[in-house]
């Protein structure tokens, strides 16, 4: 199997990890959402499952924190391409 299509396969995998509500989390921070506040604003997910999230999306090096502030990652970035090709 080629190493992009390992790739591929291990990014297609951080859907099913992150479930329903990490990715929703995560298009959050893609759309602007800096905090678990505005997460919750743009989201409607209750805070305590946001902080439950957060080290996750951190952990797999989806998103960063700057100055208490979330981010995307370039992994982030490449995961977040991969949905919008899915959802294509």
């Amino acid at each position: 199997m080629p190493k992009k299509e390992i790739k591929n396969d291990l990014e297609e995998d951080l859907k099913y990890l992150l479930g329903t509500l990490g990715i929703e989390i995560f298009y959050s921070i893609e759309r602007g959402a800096r905090n678990d506040e505005t997460i919750k604003l743009f989201s409607g997910i209750p805070i305590v499952c946001i902080k439950g999230r957060i080290p996750v999306l951190v952990g797999l090096n989806l998103i960063e924190k700057k100055n208490k502030e979330y981010y995307l990652t370039k992994k982030g970035q490449r995961f977040k391409n991969l949905l919008e090709r899915e959802e294509r």
